[in-house]
């Protein structure tokens, strides 16, 4: 690719494109940007609210994970990278602070600059910002990154290069980024890209496998691995941000270590053996149960339950709707009242862990479960009213059982929702008009041991209703392989969801990946309401409008009746070497991006 094309489209559309999105005059540089409003932290501040600044430095953390790697390039759809590999050794332009909805300060970037639009972004980057190998990132590597992660790179890259009218340098050292449609979030989004070194991949095949490890500006380079099996990243001691604000008592670690096992319970079992230092319980029952274990019993294990506010996400089994027999909301409303979730979540978990009502329970961005749409979300679904599920206007609520194991009034309501559909019981099988038998495959990879306990339930609660169901369970990089090309018919699904939802939404939603290979919409969904929404979460102008426009997603998410869903904790368990160690005061996300290993540490 040439220097050339970052000037790519002609002055006309960019021209087009500034009538339609008006003046940029009037902006400044700032130190940060929030989605909304202001960022919380001063130009001066010390460090993160949730770091400590005086956190000693050295020592090493081990993470054991399930499943193996086969690649160091994270940012394309071929290949599973490792763990770590884009967290520890590649820079962004702005970093997130985690005790915020969204907001970013300068990292590479020393400074950003829009205007009250967001038409265009423009960042100055650091004179002291630099590579691993002691080269400078330039404002070339920072084009060069853009274009080639938007064009060739992973899909969830495109949505929004394809956004951009106009990259350009305006400086030494100042990029600028020039928009063609209205989206707020852009200027932040393009804040987070990675910005890799440009003559590293010179000559070479960006979209290929390969286990030559990225040059980096970030804390970390890879010291040591073994593919498939273990990877150490070693601190950089001459890493150009270590005096840096935003990284102050982070980063603490001078060593950091991910070691991979054949599954799940392997792991669970290496880490009782001591072999890695900190594992993360999902269930509660066993949380409860299993960590009896000797070094728990004399302290050189802690456990810790890490409190957040953020929104639960949609975990639970998928439907795909590109297969004939759960293209039918009514289906998929028979698969969910089929689902007894309260005699599961009771027999795996203690029935500790609430039940998700919505894509967004546990924040002000959830609709009500079961509640009418009022006020502004009303308004917003009654512009795309033709395109709407039932439940999205009149309230839609995830059906609750009577905790039995016979579910019958569950599998009542399913019964009646298949025969409108046009399914009816013949000789003991549930067949079609065509004589057709109701059967699928829940696919599942090895180490989801919670999943395939809840599908071994879930079979048995179908036999019933005369539907026939195979669990299939694959390994690692099959499963990436099915997915990315959609080739089942339910599986285990989860999606986290931030306090700041934005142009992910697309990806994870969108209809281009009803056949695009390599979206996050695996359910297949082709909802104009769904993208409708998004463009109006994309374009609010404040919080409120935000809020509204989100819950009103929620609802034509959730009544689309994609998802069986599970249930979320409230909490994160965490299990550590008592030699392991984070700060007292929580960033507002919890146990999520930003937290371990970043601002743990380690002391005797």
């Amino acid at each position: 690719m040439k220097q050339g094309v970052f000037a790519y489209f002609h002055s006309a559309t960019l021209a087009a494109a500034l009538v339609f999105l008006g003046s940029s005059a009037g902006a400044e540089p700032k130190h940060g940007i929030a989605m909304y409003g202001e960022p919380a932290l001063p130009q001066d501040f010390v460090s993160l609210p949730y770091a400590n600044p005086d956190a000693p430095k050295g020592g090493r953390i081990i993470f054991g994970e399930a499943g193996g790697f086969d690649s160091m390039n994270p940012f394309i759809e071929k290949g599973r990278a490792p763990a770590g590999i884009s967290l520890l050794t590649i820079e962004t332009l702005l970093g997130r602070s985690y005790d915020e909805a969204f907001s970013l300060y300068g990292v590479l970037a020393e400074s950003v600059d829009t205007d009250e639009g967001r038409t265009y972004v423009e960042f100055t980057l650091r004179p002291e910002a630099k590579f691993s190998d002691g080269s400078p990132v330039t404002v070339e590597d920072v084009l060069w990154s853009m274009e080639t992660l938007g064009t060739i790179g992973s899909p969830r890259y495109a949505a929004a290069w394809k956004k951009i009218a106009s990259a350009e340098q305006t400086g030494e050292r100042s990029v600028k980024f020039t928009f063609n449609t209205v989206d707020r979030e852009l200027p932040l989004i393009l804040g987070l890209r990675p910005i890799l070194q440009k003559a590293q991949w010179e000559g070479k095949d960006f979209t290929a496998t390969s286990f030559e490890a990225p040059i980096g500006s970030g804390p970390y380079t890879v010291s040591s691995f073994d593919p498939g099996t273990t990877i150490t990243f070693q601190k950089d001691p001459d890493w150009w941000g270590a005096n840096l604000n935003f990284y102050r008592g982070m980063h603490n670690f001078d060593e950091i270590k991910y070691d991979y096992y054949g599954d799940g319970t392997v792991v669970f079992e290496a880490f009782k053996a001591g072999e890695f230092s900190t594992y993360r319980e999902s269930n509660p029952a066993k949380w409860a149960s299993n960590y009896d274990f000797p070094s728990v019993a004399s302290g050189d294990v802690l456990k810790a339950e890490i409190p957040h506010q953020r929104p639960s996400g949609i975990e639970g089994f998928v439907m795909n709707t590109r297969r004939p027999m759960f293209a039918d909301w009514r289906v998929r409303q028979a698969m969910i009242e089929a689902f007894n979730a309260e005699f599961i979540n009771t027999t795996l978990n203690g029935g500790v862990n609430p039940r998700i009502q919505s894509y967004f329970s546990n924040s002000d961005l959830g609709a009500p479960a079961g509640a009418p749409a009022t006020g502004r979300v009303a308004e917003l679904l009654s512009s795309v009213k033709d395109s709407l599920l039932p439940g999205a206007m009149e309230g839609y609520a995830v059906p609750i059982s009577d905790g039995t194991e016979t579910n019958r009034a569950g599998l009542r309501a399913a019964t009646a929702l298949l025969e409108e559909a046009g399914w009816t019981l013949k000789d003991g099988t549930l067949v079609n008009a065509s004589g057709e038998p109701f059967a699928f495959e829940i696919l599942l990879q090895q180490g989801q041991d919670d999943a395939t306990a809840i599908a071994n339930i879930y079979t048995e609660a179908l036999k019933p209703l005369g539907i026939a169901v195979k669990t299939t369970v694959i390994d690692q990089a099959q499963m990436k392989d099915r997915t990315t090309n959609y080739d089942f018919d339910m599986t285990y699904y989860i999606r986290s969801l931030s306090l700041s939802p934005g142009n992910e939404q697309t990806l994870y939603w969108g209809s281009a990946g009803v056949t695009e290979p390599g979206t996050r919409n695996w359910m297949g969904m082709n909802s104009p309401a769904a993208e409708e929404m998004i463009k109006a979460m994309l374009s609010a102008k404040d919080h409120e409008e935000f809020v509204n426009a989100t819950q009103a997603l929620d609802r034509i998410l959730i009544s689309g009746r994609y998802v069986i869903p599970f249930w979320y904790s409230q909490v994160s368990r965490m299990a550590h070497a008592k030699q392991l160690h984070y700060p007292d005061k929580l960033p507002i996300y919890g146990d999520w991006l930003g937290f371990q290993p970043e601002v743990w540490w380690f002391q005797e």
